[in-house]
């Protein structure tokens, strides 16, 4: 499952002691990471389409200011970005300059992190326009089709292989939008027309398909970037320069739109009041943000697809909160729809547990030794 190659060094060529020691901060570190990312997905996947939704129902009409919103928090990553750097630097490292130069990306890695956010632009655009139009719990549960786009995707682009789990999956998760989209009559919201459902299905169903492109791709710039080791530094540039380029994209649309001269205006005639209006705008940008961190550092750690899994194991919350916060109703079909949406989630998860339990079974010992020193490296 794992994309980034793992290279096994000779155990021989260190004391073994000096090996174990390795061994375990290369496994420990990549854990803690893993599920710190994990947590930025699962708060933030939970909250940005509830707070998103929040600006549409009490006043909000401004959707290339609710996709502005989406990327525009990408400063607050020059933390992450310059840290590590300065504490080298205090700390009078003798590496600095070759840790500099490992940190800064090259210009294949640059290129596609422009292209990425432009992508990035398009998502969150289709994401504003459909959470403008239909609910939360309806949007979610078609936001769960990218777990069968990212395995397309990624078979397409990163050569995932399918297996026989992986297939019933994207069959079930397919299957659960259809039934969402033939029986949607009474799922519309009031002042909605039938056209503004419509064009809010598609465009939901449209940024769950660009999403499941961006994980395999983002797989893939890892992968071709060079011989340049992919540290967390770095996802974090690429995020910085991805959201800054997709904070470009919708700023454009919105200077030609005078949606920033609108702002105050909106702020005023808030259903909530002015103050929680600009909460709301606030931690719909900080959520976001830290769904897409979190996107990229689980790539990081693990792979595209297992991302694609993790955000579909937040279905229930997502729902459970809709119904609670905004009232929407659960009928019967979106009842459906999420227990295929499980359904496919369990069955990829078990297909990925028995692949990764013959994978481990199969792997060799280095030299007679259990210990092996695990590097995260990009395959040239």
């Amino acid at each position: 499952m794992r994309t980034m190659e793992i290279v096994d060094r000779n155990t021989t060529d260190e004391p073994t002691g000096t090996v174990t020691n390795k061994s375990q901060n290369g496994t420990t570190r990549p854990w803690l990471l893993l599920l710190f990312n994990c947590m930025l997905v699962t708060v933030g996947g939970v909250s940005s389409p509830l707070l998103l939704r929040c600006y549409y129902l009490h006043g909000g009409n401004r959707k290339w200011l609710a996709s502005w919103l989406q990327n525009v928090a990408f400063p607050l990553f020059l933390i992450p970005i310059s840290a590590p750097l300065l504490l080298k630097r205090q700390s009078n490292n003798t590496n600095y300059s070759h840790n500099l130069s490992h940190f800064v990306m090259n210009k294949r890695l640059f290129y596609a992190s422009v292209t990425l956010g432009v992508l990035y632009g398009a998502s969150s655009f289709c994401m504003a326009l459909g959470l403008r139009n239909i609910p939360v719990s309806t949007s979610t549960l078609l936001m769960a089709t990218q777990l069968a786009f990212t395995a397309v995707f990624a078979f397409l682009m990163v050569k995932q292989r399918f297996t026989a789990f992986s297939v019933n999956a994207v069959v079930l998760l397919m299957l659960g939008s259809v039934i969402l989209g033939l029986h949607s009559s009474g799922d519309r919201p009031s002042g909605v027309s039938n056209g503004e459902y419509v064009l809010g299905f598609v465009m939901t169903l449209a940024a769950a398909a660009s999403l499941g492109f961006i994980l395999p791709f983002v797989e893939l710039s890892y992968k071709k970037a060079g011989m340049v080791s992919v540290t967390y530094g770095l996802v974090m540039q690429v995020q910085f320069v991805s959201c800054l380029v997709a904070t470009i994209f919708c700023t454009v649309p919105m200077i030609v739109n005078h949606d920033f001269q609108a702002i105050r205006r909106e702020g005023k005639e808030y259903g909530l009041g002015e103050t929680k209006y600009y909460l709301v705008l606030t931690f719909t940008a900080i959520a976001t943000q830290a769904t897409v961190m979190g996107n990229l550092g689980v790539i990081f750690c693990s792979s595209s697809l297992f991302t694609g899994v993790l955000q579909t194991m937040l279905l229930p919350v997502q729902q459970v909160f809709a119904v609670i916060f905004f009232k929407e109703k659960f009928n019967s079909e979106k009842g459906i729809s999420l227990v295929l949406a499980l359904w496919g989630f369990i069955s990829y998860f078990y297909g990925e547990y028995k692949l990764m339990r013959n994978n481990t079974q199969r792997q060799p010992s280095v030299n007679g030794h259990e210990n092996v020193i695990q590097h995260i490296v990009v395959q040239p």
